[in-house]
């Protein structure tokens, strides 16, 4: 048998982030296993948007203190993240703009560079856009979208480089409790004896939760995405949107396309075999919205799209708790696809609290597990109208 300090389990973003940050603060004996390759599961389908437009402090300080990380990425983890700061603009329907006011007032306070802009100055941004039906909208110059499998492996390496060892193509079949404490992991490659475990297995989280008498309400999704190639005379890489009008999003890809979401586009789906395509039907969705706001789209060549699998909660918000089944379980569940932008402070916040007691970088309490049976679902003051889908919330 084997052993280790601290196991990570999942090759996400999160588990990653996770493993680096351990190393970061002296923990040499970190073991991350992953079922597959690193990022074979959310992670390597996100959209990958980095921004901090939140309709709650909470996710928007974990944005924060997310994007100092990606902005000097290379000085702070190593190698690269594929950052692109194109900006970022937050669209919302005419009966929301007190309530995106009073959001971006928040924010500002957060240290946020973040404002309030004119419609006209969208169109500055936008050229072209058709802004029917939108009656406010934020603008966050900073902020972007990343390179969501190129900043998994660079956490990843970091970690090897701090001592870690990555072991991909094992899988984490049970966590071993003894004495009411964790006490190893069961794997496919044998059992690992440690005192520390972190679940972060996305989608595939429930058969390590279920035998410890955990069950938080979570449900796999299945999620798409399609990319337009942008449409002759089409030519500014344009900023990263999220259109609360439309429930859809969308960000360049590559250097002459868009990648686009409708968040509506979520179904149920069993994570061990499920069409990681893009269906036809969605496509057609995902043009509609596309070419709502930006009519030149109506013909441009559809050049593909994807599917992927997220864990969804019960309120669409993560779990990022030391779980009460043993002694030294931790977890980041149910990141309802959301979690990417969020992932370098989500990892840090885990070794924090494993290694010194308690999170630092930000406050993990909203997150915590037992929110579920303290009282209604999390739901924010001023939201956007589409409480509990996902994706880009």
């Amino acid at each position: 048998m084997r052993a280790a300090d601290v196991v990570v389990i999942g090759g996400g973003v999160n588990g990653a982030s996770t493993a680096f940050h351990l190393t970061a603060l002296g923990v040499r004996d970190v073991l991350l296993v992953e079922r597959r390759h690193l990022g074979a599961g959310a992670t390597g389908k996100s959209g990958a948007l980095v921004r901090m437009h939140y309709t709650n402090d909470a996710e928007s300080r974990l944005a924060l203190e997310s994007l100092k990380i990606f902005r000097e990425f290379d000085a702070v983890v190593g190698g690269a993240c594929g950052f692109e700061p194109v900006g970022f603009v937050q669209l919302v329907p005419p009966e929301y703009r007190d309530a995106l006011r009073r959001n971006v007032a928040r924010q500002q306070a957060l240290g946020i560079d973040t404002r309030e802009v004119s419609l006209d100055d969208v169109r500055r941004v936008l050229p072209g856009v058709d802004l029917a039906g939108v009656g406010a909208a934020a603008y966050e110059p900073g902020s972007g979208f990343a390179d969501p499998s190129a900043t998994a492996y660079a956490f990843a390496a970091a970690a090897r480089r701090g001592g870690a060892t990555i072991q991909t193509h094992c899988e984490a079949v049970r966590v071993i409790v003894e004495g009411g404490r964790v006490a190893g992991v069961e794997t496919t490659a044998g059992r690992v004896a440690t005192r520390a475990v972190v679940i972060a297995a996305g989608a595939w989280a429930q058969p390590l939760l279920a035998p410890l008498g955990l069950d938080y309400g979570l449900s796999p999704f299945r999620i798409q995405v399609a990319v337009f190639r942008w449409p002759a005379g089409f030519a500014q890489r344009h900023p990263a949107v999220i259109d609360a009008t439309r429930m859809s999003w969308l960000r360049p890809e590559g250097a002459a396309a868009t990648l686009i979401g409708v968040e509506l586009g979520a179904a149920h789906a069993d994570p061990e075999k499920y069409d990681e395509g893009v269906d036809a039907a969605y496509v057609a969705r995902c043009r509609e919205a596309l070419t709502a706001r930006l009519p030149q789209f109506a013909d441009a060549p559809m050049r593909g799209g994807w599917a992927g699998m997220i864990m969804m909660s019960p309120d669409g918000r993560p779990i990022i708790d030391r779980l009460p089944a043993a002694e030294g379980l931790w977890a980041m569940l149910g990141d309802s696809g959301t979690s990417f932008k969020t992932a370098p402070a989500i990892g840090r916040c885990l070794a924090e609290w494993i290694t010194a007691g308690a999170p630092r970088a930000a406050d993990l309490h909203p997150f915590r597990a037992s929110r579920f049976v303290e009282g209604g679902p999390w739901t924010d003051a001023d939201h956007y109208g589409g409480e509990g889908l996902t994706v880009s919330r």
